[in-house]
Parts: C-alpha cells; structure tokens; sequence
C-alpha cells in the first residue's frame, strides 16, 4: 500500500479524494499497488465529512512520516506551497501538484531537487486540467523538435469570447454571465488580463525548448478591449476571435505571446467553444497534433493529478527525467514577429481609404457599423505595422490576425 497526503481540501483537493476513492480497484489494477489518503492538509476543519478523520493542521505530522510516499499539492500559490514542496522532496517524497504558479515560477528548481534526490516532482494538471498535454510533450513528442505550441489555455476567457461571438454580448454582459456561472472569480484579473494563459504557455514553452521561459518575459494581453463591433466584423470575415498562448520558434529564435487574435475556419481552434480548452502542437516530423478537452474543473483536474500519482507509484525509487533547464532562454522582441492585422477606424472609408492605402497596400475596406470601417492587412513585422498605423489617425482598434 502507497500512502499519500494531500495538501488543501479545497476544490481540487476534495476531487483528488474522490477520484482515488471512486476508481480505487482500477487504479489498483493499473499500479499493482492501493493508494491510500494517509492525511489531508489543511486550516480548516470538515465535521460530519469522513475526510475529518484525516484532517492534519500542521504540515510538519507530513513531513516526519516515512510511511507518506507521494505529497499532493494542491493549496495554489507560490507560498506555502513552495516551501512545503521542496521539503518534501528534499524529505525523498514526490511530488504531484496542479499549481500553475508554483510550476511556472520555480518548476526548474524544483525538478532539479527531485533529481537529486531520486523522487519525481509531477505536473500534468498545471497546463491543460484534465487534457493530458505535458506527458505527451515528455514522452510521445520526444523525437521531434517543437517548431509551435498554440492554445487556447483559459476556459474562462474562451467562454466569454463564444458568448460575445454567438449571441451578440458585450464583455460586461458575458464577465457578469460567467461570475453568475462559476465560470470567473469575482476579480476575474488573473483570466481577463492573460496572466493565467501567461503562465501556463510559460510552463510549455519551457518544457519544449529545455530551458527556463520566464512568464514575465512573456508579451501578454487580455480581452477587456473586445467589443461586441469587434465580432461583427469578424462574422462578415468569417472568423472567430480567440485568447491565444502561443510559442513558436523561428530559426534560432524563440517567439512567446498572449493576445487576442482573429483566426479562420482553417484554423485548428477555430470550433473550440464555451469552456472547452485546446492546445495546438507542430512538430518538425509530427506534423500537426491537437488535444481538446475540459481545461478546468475538480474531477477533471483531480484525474490529471490521480495520474501523475499513478505514474509516481509505478517509478517509486526512479526519478522520471524531464529536460527543463534553469538555464534561462532569452526570448525574441515580439516586434519581429509577423502577423495579419484586423484594425478599425473612425471616418469613411471614402474619407479614410486613400491613406490606409498609401500605408498598407492594396486593402480591402469594411463597413459594418456608422461612421467607422475595417480592413485588414497582409502578414508583416509587428514593428512595422506599428510605424504605419501611428501614422493613421482615428484608429479604435487592432487584433492580430491568423487567417
């Protein structure tokens, strides 16, 4: 019998007791062992929930006990949580914990203590929830090189964006429908700002390329300036507009962003809706793989956990490497990046046309609502697209483009 503790019996935490207990006689099968919940960490107390009788408030009943052989971590935060991790490990307990930000800001230290000490630190949960994307990347994907990851890593922001593009909503209408929901916190920062896809293609990036991707390095900008107008052109387009994490590597360089951006119906994320989650990879002899799947949510979660546990239990005295360098990788300047531009301007376009033509070449002009048009521009360097469009007065808005 393996036994664990699990740190936190919040959603996630609750979740991973109910998955080990729900399929308890087939993770026994696929380990040739039976987990056991020895302890559950946490501040609060849970009467008349037969988790009680486990319920530890100090983590230090964990860390003392030999017989705990994998820690769950699953408080969030970047403290206690790191400091409790670490200390586990460096105890020779592994680690498997669905902590984002924990994984993003020291999952190289991290992973380099479980080396060190024969244990695994695991975090299948911390990208995706319950899409397996980070196993495939270690294992299935190994001999390839990983010329581009692009997902869709926030279910929050995709719900609202289906919203506003389906039913015409603006975004205070979708942000209060999706609180309501249980979809947003009540300060949705963290989702609408990029922040939470920023950190999770910060931990795919770092993990594709082998070394440290710092998210703060990262160019990240969230929905909060997508009006309703703007999904009125994109209909006339035929595109859709997604909150994309994207990394891509371009010769030597490497390009990491989060932005809105205006993708086709060729387009791999073009029918992930609502909730739904999905992460796009290319690989030089691959090709193109996608995984789809619920991003969020406590058992979807919770099962991405119970399977690093799993795979913790079947290489017990074996540390699993993951190539994941502390070593920093330094990303490009996004203004060399190239993309299509989406843009709309205040005027007419018989105002107006002449000068974006004399900027941008021969565009097509839009008119979809008074006294504003759109149009869109062939594919060019961020830097240039900034020198021209300062040029032009009236400018409301500009998304980047894929189609």
């Amino acid at each position: 019998m393996t036994k664990i503790a699990v740190l936190g019996y919040g959603t996630v935490g609750s979740g991973v007791v109910e998955v080990l207990e729900t399929n308890r006689e087939s993770i026994a099968r696929k380990t040739g062992d039976v987990i056991d919940v020895k302890y559950v960490l946490d501040l609060r107390d849970f009467p008349g929930d037969p988790i009680q009788e486990k319920i530890v408030h100090d983590y230090d009943v964990i860390l003392k006990d030999d017989e705990v052989r994998i820690v769950v971590e699953v408080m969030g935060g970047v403290e206690p949580a790191n400091t409790y991790v670490r200390q586990a490990l460096m105890a020779g307990k592994n680690v498997a914990t669905s902590n984002k930000a924990l994984v993003a800001r020291h999952g190289a230290e991290l992973i380099a203590i479980a080396r060190e000490n024969s244990v695994n630190f695991m975090f299948e949960a911390s990208v995706g929830g319950g899409i397996p994307i980070i196993r495939p990347l270690l294992q299935s994907l190994t001999a390839d090189e990983i010329v581009e990851i692009t997902g869709i890593l926030n279910g929050t922001t995709n719900y609202m964006l289906t919203k506003m593009s389906e039913d015409g909503l603006d975004y205070d209408a979708v942000l209060k429908t999706a609180q309501d929901k249980g979809y947003a916190e009540r300060n949705p920062e963290a989702d609408v700002e990029g922040y939470d896809a920023c950190r999770k293609i910060a931990i795919l990036a770092s993990l594709a390329y082998g070394h440290q991707v710092d998210f703060e390095d990262i160019y990240t900008e969230g929905i909060t300036k997508i009006t309703e107008t703007d999904f009125e052109y994109a209909r006339k387009l035929g595109t859709v507009i997604k909150l994309l994490a994207t990394c891509r590597r371009q010769g030597e360089q490497v390009f990491a962003m989060v932005s809105p951006v205006m993708i086709g119906a060729d387009h791999p994320l073009f029918n992930v809706k609502g909730v739904f989650n999905a992460i796009f990879v290319k690989g030089n002899m691959l090709g193109d793989a996608m995984f789809y799947g619920r991003g969020a949510g406590k058992l979807p979660t919770a099962s991405a956990v119970v399977a690093d546990v799993v795979e913790e239990v079947k290489h017990i005295h074996t540390n699993i490497r993951i190539n994941w360098s502390a070593q920093k990788l330094c990303l490009a300047d996004v203004k060399e990046a190239s993309h299509r531009f989406f843009v709309r301007v205040s005027g007419s376009p018989e105002e107006m046309g002449a000068r974006v033509r004399e900027l941008f070449g021969e565009v097509t002009l839009l008119k979809v609502v008074d006294g504003e048009f759109g149009f869109v521009t062939e594919a060019m360097e961020e830097s240039c697209f900034d020198a021209k469009i300062k040029q032009l007065d009236g400018v409301r808005t500009r998304i980047r483009g894929n189609f």
